[in-house]
């Protein structure tokens, strides 16, 4: 059974900078898969933030984020990790880990992130 587990989130204040990992089972072969972060709060519609490509030398960023946030990824560890800095109120939401392949798409559990004055 395929499970991504996402850790690290919290609560910062604005200019704070944060952490989150995702890590998955023995049971996936990470290394196929595009790895993507989206962020989610109610009423709206789950954002894509950021993705890494299979061999980590794809990235790209949303605007909203881009020049703050950075992904990357470790294949042997089978982890993704987002680190977050300059982090503000608009960046409150909870986190979620994706992995991608050709149509096949797994979910985390989400974590929160929340960014307050």
């Amino acid at each position: 059974q395929v499970q991504l587990v996402e850790s690290g989130g919290g609560s910062v204040q604005p200019g704070g900078s944060l952490r989150l990992s995702c890590a998955a089972t023995d049971a996936f072969t990470f290394d196929w898969y595009t790895m993507r972060w989206y962020r989610g709060t109610p009423g709206k519609e789950r954002e894509l933030v950021t993705e890494i490509g299979p061999d980590g030398e794809r990235t790209t960023y949303s605007d909203s984020v881009k020049g703050r946030f950075t992904i990357s990824r470790d294949n042997a560890k089978k982890t993704v990790a987002l680190q977050m800095i300059n982090l503000q109120p608009e960046d409150t939401a909870v986190y979620y880990c994706s992995a991608n392949w050709r149509g096949t798409n797994y979910w985390g559990q989400g974590t929160q992130v929340t960014v307050y004055s």
